[in-house]
């Protein structure tokens, strides 16, 4: 069993600063477990019998049994006590969401952080945070994010590692509101035990996990070699997405005053990021693009892209934005030509970009893709359709999606506009195809996937 199963997959948890009172973290944690978690839940706070219908400890010491898990929801100053009584007790696993430690940039904070950290190695205790907001688990329940207003989202194969618990939340949310299927998010603060690496090996184990999305601020230079070396062998198993904060030196003080984290110097970073083979992102759009090919597509056998198109001037720009991002656009060779020719009409384009004209209908979009599905010189095929044009009525979505599920090669969408387009995106992306609402965006995100796969076939000889 993974040293780290007890966060997530605990039998019973303690709630150390559990509160009746509204708006507190305390209860807020308390009401997640109560909502979803399947095992025994312990309040403690000596000054309640009972909370929401749970009979309250005065103290860790009195809780009937060992908790797996423990949540400490305390002042600072409290923690250290509360940490012991754990040990004592036998808990092996431990979220400190308390702020007030190194972060804060006093001694007293400092000072505070170091005697956390002897007491945990002191009992074997491991312990996230402090100063974070903890795990959101969608499989077992265990919910430590406190932030009330964040819608859930579903359950779903996208693990998220972050040092910003507002970001996480804020990223949850607009999973949830985008359908993106979360299995757990972990933001773990000050890092003074459990960090990147030890996440690394647990979610690249996960059965639940897919793709692994990482908010990094730094990473201690003791453990630089052996975050490589995870990382390398994680993203053999499944990408690993990273958004590194604090590329600036501006940025680089920011991040010490926020997580108390030592940004350095990020050419080294990127550098350790290619080494490792893991995808680095630059945006946000680009973050969950990326994320979302990834969780939709299979690999890349190769860089050679077609597209079809209903509108000529989009098919042009795509062509430019692929082009730019290393991929051929070949020309259409003379046997598809001529076989295009025998099923389009006289003023369509039958060259790559093959454009369908304004005129398109369901049936033309249906009879190119056929053809283009299984030929071995076409490594991934891009789909711009612009559902504004009247002979457009929505048939060819299912066939986009059989095709793509068919032939086992990326097959992503390209549609922009208003209520219309948004609604043959939604219908596109619920059945696995890909869509993004600009040439740049789609290029950039399928240029992941051709560098993902060019490096899981150079390590595993593919």
């Amino acid at each position: 069993m993974n040293a780290l199963s007890k966060f997530f997959q605990p039998e019973s948890v303690a709630v150390i600063g559990a509160t009746p009172k509204e708006g507190k973290v305390g209860r807020a944690i308390l009401e997640n477990f109560i909502s979803r978690f399947k095992g025994r839940i312990y309040p403690v706070n000596p000054n309640y019998d009972e909370i929401l219908g749970l009979k309250c400890y005065k103290s860790v010491k009195e809780i009937p049994e060992t908790p797996d898990l423990a949540v400490i929801v305390v002042p600072a100053p409290q923690v250290p006590q509360v940490l012991r009584e754990l040990g004592e007790k036998g808990t092996k696993a431990a979220v400190i969401i308390s702020g007030g430690f190194r972060e804060t940039g006093t001694k007293e904070g400092a000072a505070l952080e170091e005697e956390v950290v002897k007491i945990s190695r002191e009992y074997g205790i491991r312990i996230i945070g402090p100063n974070c907001i903890g795990i959101f688990d969608n499989w077992s329940g265990v919910d430590t994010f406190f932030t009330t207003k964040m819608r859930k989202p579903p359950r779903g194969y996208v693990a998220f590692i972050s040092q910003s618990g507002a970001f996480a939340t804020a990223l949850m949310d607009w999973m949830a509101y985008h359908g993106i299927g979360v299995s757990r998010a972990i933001s773990y603060g000050n890092k003074v035990d459990v960090d990147d690496i030890d996440l690394l090996e647990y979610l690249g184990e996960d059965d639940k996990t897919k793709v692994i999305l990482m908010y990094i601020e730094g990473i201690k230079e003791s453990r630089g070699r052996l975050f490589i070396e995870t990382a390398r062998k994680v993203s053999l198993k499944k990408p690993i997405v990273v958004y590194k904060a604090g590329k600036t030196s501006r940025g680089g003080k920011a991040a010490a005053s926020h997580t108390a984290a030592m940004a350095g110097d990020y050419s080294v970073y990127k550098a350790a990021f290619k080494q490792a083979g893991v995808i680095e992102v630059e945006s946000f759009d680009e973050m969950m693009d990326v994320v979302r090919i990834f969780l939709d597509q299979p690999l890349m056998r190769g860089n050679r892209v077609y597209i079809v198109t209903d509108a000529g001037g989009v098919g042009v720009m795509l062509t430019d934005a692929l082009t730019n991002a290393g991929f051929e656009i070949p020309v259409t060779p003379p046997d598809l030509k001529e076989k295009l020719r025998s099923i389009l009409p006289p003023h369509n384009i039958v060259e790559n970009p093959i454009d369908l004209t304004g005129d398109a209908d369901d049936e033309r979009y249906i009879r190119v893709l056929e053809l283009l599905a299984n030929r071995e010189d076409v490594d991934a095929i891009v789909v711009v359709a612009l559902p504004q044009i009247p002979g457009l009525k929505g048939t060819f979505v299912d066939y986009i999606a059989k095709i793509k599920e068919e032939t086992k090669k990326p097959v992503v969408a390209l549609t922009i506009g208003s209520e219309i387009s948004i609604e043959t995106a939604k219908r596109l992306q619920e059945k696995g195809v890909t869509v993004f609402e600009s040439p740049e965006r789609l290029a950039k995100a399928l240029k992941a996937l051709r560098t993902y796969s060019l490096h899981v076939a150079r390590f595993k000889g593919l």
